[in-house]
């Protein structure tokens, strides 16, 4: 099973920025649909940005549209969450997750949480305003 280590977050103003990294070891993530969620206190953890395996075909929620950007690095066996433009309310802690059956099930990427099944402890990320 991959392993995913999250690192990047942090306390940043709103309006600033921070850049989240994904770093996998233990198998090569080139045929996974990789993903970003977040869970605020007391909420459920919710989708934030998908990539695909296949084509790099990228997937944003609403509330994140314009500002967050996901990329993948498969040299470096790594994905990234590069947040613009952050507001208080994307305060969170934010997991990395992989879709390993991506390829042999034909799915390009998926926005469903039960359909990741490798997932990293989280990085938290507070934004002030």
């Amino acid at each position: 099973q991959v392993r995913l280590v999250e690192s990047g977050g942090g306390l940043v103003q709103a309006r600033g920025s921070l850049r989240l990294s994904c770093a996998a070891s233990g198998r090569i993530i080139s045929s996974y649909g990789m993903g970003w969620f977040r869970q605020a206190p007391g909420k459920e953890r919710e989708f934030v940005a998908a990539i695909s395996w296949s084509d790099d075909r990228t997937y944003y929620a609403d509330s994140v549209k314009g500002r967050f950007t996901i990329s993948r690095d498969n040299a470096e066996n790594t994905v990234y969450l590069q947040m613009n433009s952050l507001k208080p309310e994307d305060t969170a802690v934010y997991y990395c997750a992989a879709d390993s059956r991506s390829s042999r099930l034909n799915r390009p990427v998926t926005t469903l949480r039960y359909e990741y099944d490798s997932w990293g402890q989280g990085t938290q990320v507070t934004v002030s305003s």
